[in-house]
């Protein structure tokens, strides 16, 4: 398996959120856990643009899909 393209901290420089580890960290333990049936892009904390680079990151299989999906679990658990 290849390592992410991205990291988790590039991931949230990209979104316009802080960034450092703790940041990430606290971020999300304010928003976990996310119920199953919410699709992360779908998530009421993501503003419009946030969304949707979440969303097409997905759908296109960017290079950006493995971090997003790392998110997706970090957030769920």
């Amino acid at each position: 398996m290849q390592a992410p393209i991205h990291s988790l901290n590039a991931l949230f420089e990209q979104l316009g959120l802080p960034s450092s580890d703790g940041e990430i960290q606290a971020f999300i333990e304010r928003h976990q856990p996310l119920p199953l049936p919410i699709c992360l892009s779908d998530a009421n904390f993501w503003n419009p643009s946030q969304a949707a680079f979440l969303s097409e990151a997905i759908a296109e299989d960017a290079d950006w899909a493995r971090v997003v999906e790392e998110l997706n679990v970090m957030l769920r658990r």
